[in-house]
């Protein structure tokens, strides 16, 4: 902080305009996210109505009607079991299945547990094991679908709710179809 030399002062002069322009993009590249986002937000209204499936093993049992469970296998498979947790993380039921294909497949349940008695409504979780005919393991993903019935924004995390009564986030959508 020379003063008189020339030189000094006016390459001090430059860094303090870099620094300047620098904050001012900063403040720019800020104020574009924020807008890119509400632009986001808005547009996810159309979301509703439409068919998605997103990557995820929780669904709701209301009590009223079978759940269907989906989930996609990365190869064929001789023994496929759905094992029904409940909110608490027991296992109230196993559903089977035979011999399957890979890729997409999904299983109904009754809302019964193991002896046969209704459970209650509530969300469940669950998990796919699946055997290949020497006993290896077959990869499995689980999937939920179901139609958007709204939309919720909370901490920049963009959420959809499903009829079935799950929430998915919007980076979990793996698909999006009509209504």
């Amino acid at each position: 902080m020379n003063p008189m030399d020339a030189t000094a002062f006016t390459a001090q002069l430059a860094q303090f305009s870099s620094l300047e322009q620098l904050t001012n993009i900063n403040t720019s590249m800020q104020n574009m996210q924020t807008s890119e986002s509400s632009l986001q937000n808005t547009m996810m209204a159309n979301m509703i109505g439409k068919k998605v499936t997103a990557a995820g093993n929780t669904f709701n049992l209301d009590g009223t009607a079978s759940a269907s469970m989906q989930y996609s296998l990365s190869g064929s498979a001789s023994q496929v079991a759905v094992s029904i947790y409940n909110a608490n993380g027991t296992l109230v039921s196993v559903q089977t299945a035979n011999a399957q294909s890979a890729g997409a497949h999904s299983i109904s349940w009754n809302g019964r547990d193991t002896n046969g008695n209704s459970l209650p409504a509530g969300q469940y979780t669950y998990q796919v094991k699946a055997l290949d005919t020497a006993g290896n393991t077959v990869a499995a993903t689980t999937q939920s679908s179901g139609t958007v019935t709204a939309i919720s924004f909370s901490n920049n995390v963009t959420s959809l709710t499903l009829d079935n009564g799950t929430n998915v986030t919007l980076g979990d959508i793996t698909e999006i179809g009509g209504a």
